[in-house]
């Protein structure tokens, strides 16, 4: 009884949970989380390069294992389907812990805790692009295109909220945001899992110790990925930038 009580204070995960989200032709099992403390604030770091049309962005965000949180990089990912958006994980107070809801596919974006990951998910929905008649169309007042000719684009100034670093929703300091009634919907409709490369990236990220918190002090030195799952690559952001920052670099108008 002893050893276990002095094994209590580093168990900080505190309810593991099954929760199953239809997928197009089965159940897709996600894992939820719950951890006693707050997950460190969201790194500053630029948008890699597009590495190619049809690529979505999937911001970075914090997760949590063995070793505690750990950062998963932002990368460019390619949907599971036409029409499908991707809703980013969070992680928000329950009232006795910080509990995890893992990201999935849908038709809409649907609700991720009104935290700002920047690069298009300011909060709600998503300002980095949309699907118009079977093909995705680019936002290019955010998105990093670099020297790369995307042909789908279109051009509308978004005004995000500052990137105040804050990871987690409710609790002491987290966000106040609620779900509208539209991210409600998406709750509710078809989701679909993260797709291999996703995956892969996920797993990745979890074996690395440079990329946990307990390591680089909330300040990973891998921040994003041009592509899932790769981590040595020269598209790799490992740094954070200096000053303020604008929240995309599309290429120019008329391009």
């Amino acid at each position: 009884m002893r050893f276990i009580r002095a094994l209590l204070p580093v168990l900080l995960v505190l309810t593991l949970f099954v929760a199953a989200a239809p997928a197009p032709s089965s159940a897709a099992v996600s894992i939820g989380i719950s951890v006693g403390f707050a997950p460190p604030p969201l790194p500053v770091y630029d948008q890699p390069v597009i590495p190619a049309p049809g690529y979505i962005w999937m911001p970075g965000y914090w997760s949590y294992g063995p070793g505690g949180y750990y950062w998963v990089p932002g990368t460019w990912v390619l949907p599971p389907g036409v029409g499908l958006l991707w809703t980013p994980p969070w992680w928000g107070w329950s009232g006795a812990a910080y509990a995890f809801h893992p990201g999935y596919w849908g038709p809409s974006v649907g609700y991720y805790g009104g935290i700002n990951y920047g690069f298009g998910y300011f909060g709600s929905g998503y300002d980095g692009g949309r699907w118009d008649h079977g093909r995705f169309f680019y936002n290019r007042d955010v998105n990093n295109f670099g020297d790369r000719r995307i042909p789908n684009v279109y051009s509308r100034p978004v005004s995000p909220p500052e990137r105040n670093g804050v990871s987690f929703h409710g609790g002491v300091g987290g966000m106040p945001a609620q779900p509208n009634a539209q991210e409600q919907a998406a709750a509710r409709a078809r989701h679909v899992q993260p797709t291999q490369p996703q995956t892969q990236h996920f797993n990745t990220a979890r074996t690395m110790p440079s990329l946990r918190a307990a390591t680089n002090n909330g300040q990973p030195p891998i921040a994003a990925t041009s592509r899932a799952g790769r981590f040595d690559n020269t598209g790799a952001v490992t740094r954070a930038p200096r000053g303020p920052q604008p929240q995309g670099k599309g290429q120019p108008k008329g391009r």
